[in-house]
């Protein structure tokens, strides 16, 4: 084990030759949130520093003191960054102790960083075993506390930090870009972890509509000049709509057409999964070379389709499609969107699923004032009306997406003949 500490400080918080020499090779730390937990003012002062350095400029830090205590009764009540760094001068058997139970309170996803004050190569053993990612001795320096992020989050040879989640609709005006703008948004508030929105129909995509957005630059230019994109390019383009929420919006213009070939997003969704936690893809209900290798490569996708059998017979061929292309990923998530549509018949949400062999993961009714106002005012449903039912919904599809939480699988109606009558309307 190296003790990573220069001890090289410099009184009055200037940085040190060895300090400077420590950090020039290092790369940006991506959008993540780290909170910190410390217990003397000599680890929570250069945890600070680096906070404000240029490398952590996208990365969201917060100071705590009181150690590892403080960090269990914290998140009881609040959900883990990406990266918990952790001050503790308790003996190694204490430590570990305090170190499970607050794992009980941590999202499996959180990486977890411990400064202590003992150097025993056993306890760090004991430590990596048990899922720590680091372990630094104090005192530390910046350039310790921004290495050890580094090392975590900017490894060239890992793979990408961010879970990108694709969604696309079974058909044009269903609803899927807007569930993909409010998931997203709900993801950045409820959970403050950085989220970046990729609007993909550059023709008519409405995110910068949503979000009351109207930058520049966005996903074109990342997409027609994708020798120039790298993660400081990645960076001009994107809008800032929240505080954790960043999107790389759609010209949404016809000055040009966009035929692309199938490769075309692959280098920008690789570069904007290692600047973010979590990517979402706003896939526009086409079907392309270039859709079907954004939805093969996706981590997650989720499904949009309201409660009628074109809708059915879409999405059955979506999610046929898609177990073939991707035998060895979990299938396709479902929302049933515009349920309760007054006077329209409606296939059941029972006998949707049935026909799919897929529970959908919510049902979201039919709810044109609180949709249309939000739409109208370039607002997030959340923020038109924190405490409607379809606000908890939204954040319930966050939780699974995040796998803080999974679908609840309900019982099953009678299938009647919907797919006979699939089937003869194929013939």
């Amino acid at each position: 084990m190296s003790n990573l500490a220069y001890d090289t400080e410099v009184a009055g918080g200037e940085t040190s030759e060895q300090d400077i020499a420590a950090m020039h090779a290092l790369r940006p730390i991506p959008r993540i949130s780290i909170q910190a937990f410390c217990e003397t003012e000599g680890v929570a002062n250069p945890v600070e520093r680096a906070g404000e350095d240029r490398r952590m400029a996208k990365a969201h830090l917060k100071v705590h003191m009181g150690g590892i205590p403080t960090a269990i009764e914290f998140y009881q009540s609040a959900p883990t960054p990406n990266l918990i760094l952790l001050e503790s001068r308790s003996e190694p058997k204490l430590l570990l102790e305090q170190l499970a139970q607050l794992s009980e309170h941590c999202d499996p996803t959180s990486k977890v960083v411990v400064v202590g004050h003992y150097n025993d190569v056993g306890l760090y053993r004991e430590l990596i075993r048990s899922g720590i990612s680091e372990y630094v001795i104090a005192p530390v320096s910046m350039a310790d506390i921004v290495s050890v992020v580094s090392s975590i989050f900017v490894d060239p040879e890992a793979e990408p930090i961010g879970r990108s989640i694709a969604f696309i609709g079974a058909k044009g005006g269903v609803g899927s870009s807007t569930i993909a703008h409010n998931v997203a948004w709900a993801m950045s508030s409820l959970f403050k972890s950085e989220v970046v929105v990729a609007d993909l129909d550059l023709a008519f995509g409405t995110a910068n509509i949503n979000f009351d957005q109207d930058p520049a630059q966005g996903i074109a230019e990342a997409v027609f000049s994708p020798e120039r994109v790298d993660e400081v390019y990645l960076d001009r383009l994107l809008a800032q709509c929240a505080e954790h929420l960043s999107l790389l919006a759609a010209p949404s213009t016809l000055e040009r057409v966009y035929d692309f070939e199938p490769d075309a997003f692959t280098q920008l969704i690789d570069i904007a999964q290692r600047s973010a936690p979590l990517l979402v893809l706003d896939v526009p209900h086409v079907w392309a070379g270039w859709t079907k290798n954004t939805l093969v490569k996706a981590d997650e996708i989720v499904i949009t389709a309201t409660p009628e059998l074109a809708n059915l017979r879409n999405t059955k061929n979506l999610v046929d499609m898609l177990k073939r292309l991707r035998p060895n990923d979990p299938a396709p998530k479902l929302v049933i969107n515009q349920a309760g549509v007054p006077k329209r018949p409606e296939i059941t949400p029972s006998d949707f699923s049935e026909s799919l062999g897929l529970s959908p993961m919510s049902v979201i009714p039919f709810e044109p004032l609180l949709f249309g106002n939000a739409a109208n005012n370039g607002r997030m449903l959340g923020e038109m009306d924190a405490k409607s039912p379809v606000v908890a919904t939204i954040n319930e599809i966050a939780h699974v997406l995040t796998g803080r939480s999974e679908i609840k699988v309900k019982k099953k109606a009678g299938l009647g003949n919907l797919l006979g009558k699939l089937s003869r309307n194929k013939k």
